[in-house]
């Protein structure tokens, strides 16, 4: 096949384990283009140039499911803005509550590294204290003022 790269090839090209390509692959994100005499998958230049789209989507944070319905709206060649737009505003508004969360976690750590600096070096840490259950501790998943969420897998 002309101009076609294992799947081996292809990740090195990337600079992504092969793995990553297998994954994309089982999540529907990519196909081969074809195969070899030995039966090896071939992959062809759009299948490079839709795994970078892939890495980049990914690189701004949008999910899996996100980059689907980015590759299905690419594949079919219009690409309304509209449903662009409302991905990237979903995504934005996730980054705003992020960020929200890691702003709580700076505080309280700030808070936690100023008790430290407070109490002598031979006191028992009071932080310590603080990071321990208490019996009206049902779940690590209702401790505040850190919001739990699913954090996404990046591959």
């Amino acid at each position: 096949m002309e101009g076609g790269r294992t799947i081996g090839q292809l990740a090195g090209e990337l600079g992504l384990p092969v793995s990553t390509l297998r994954y994309y692959e089982r999540a529907g994100l990519v196909a081969p283009s074809g195969r070899s005499d030995g039966n090896y998958r071939i992959y062809d230049r759009a299948a490079g140039d839709r795994i970078r789209f892939i890495r980049m989507a990914q690189s701004t944070g949008f999910t899996l499911a996100d980059i689907r319905s980015l590759l299905a709206l690419r594949d079919d060649e219009t690409a309304p803005c509209g449903e662009v737009r409302g991905l990237i505003e979903k995504r934005l508004a996730d980054t705003a509550e992020r960020i929200k969360e890691f702003k709580e976690v700076q505080l309280l750590l700030k808070t936690f590294l100023k008790k430290c600096e407070a109490a002598e070096a031979d006191e028992e840490c009071h932080v310590m204290e603080e990071l321990e259950p208490t019996d009206s501790d049902s779940s690590v998943d209702e401790l505040k003022p850190v919001k739990r969420t699913r954090r996404r897998t990046r591959q």
